[in-house]
């Protein structure tokens, strides 16, 4: 936090984007955890993705976003909670969806995703949006999970796609 919780300066983000560019090349994560409103913005910019208004902004954490074959997943910054209590069962939530994202979906070997991705039907954004991304909002996981049945042609998001069915 910087002194008296006062907002950072645009000279300060641009000194400290430099190490943060070099930190990437370096590391080459798997996934960017920016935290808190400046480093997103910061993230998004350099990846080339949308930011929401200043009053829609909050709609972008615990959410997955892709960037080429970059994951990019935004959390509110740990302090937000000193700020607003009321935020905390918001950011354990945010947070936890950090151990869904460091493993696969426990169906990805058996689901149809896999074998349309493999023969090429299927564009990969929809295995690393939810195979191996955040399989938690997955509907074909949630519906394999209540034991219901569905088609093997509906993509992740619930839609149906019959171009995977007629093939």
């Amino acid at each position: 936090m910087l002194p008296k919780n006062r907002k950072p300066k645009q000279d300060e983000i641009d000194t400290c984007s430099h190490y943060l560019d070099r930190e990437i090349e370096l590391i080459h994560p798997e996934i960017l955890v920016p935290l808190g409103r400046y480093a997103t913005t910061y993230v998004f910019k350099k990846y080339g993705l949308s930011l929401p208004s200043k009053q829609e902004f909050y709609t972008v954490y615990g959410m997955l976003f892709l960037s080429g074959d970059r994951k990019i997943f935004p959390l509110q910054h740990p302090a937000a909670v000193c700020h607003n209590a009321s935020l905390k069962d918001v950011l354990v939530k945010n947070y936890h969806k950090l151990n869904i994202l460091s493993k696969d979906c426990k169906w990805h070997p058996t689901c149809p995703m896999k074998r349309y991705y493999e023969q090429g039907r299927l564009d990969k954004k929809w295995i690393e949006r939810y195979c191996k991304g955040d399989w938690e909002r997955c509907i074909r996981y949630q519906m394999e999970e209540d034991g219901r049945e569905h088609f093997d042609w509906m993509l992740p998001d619930g839609s149906i796609d019959e171009k995977l069915h007629k093939q």
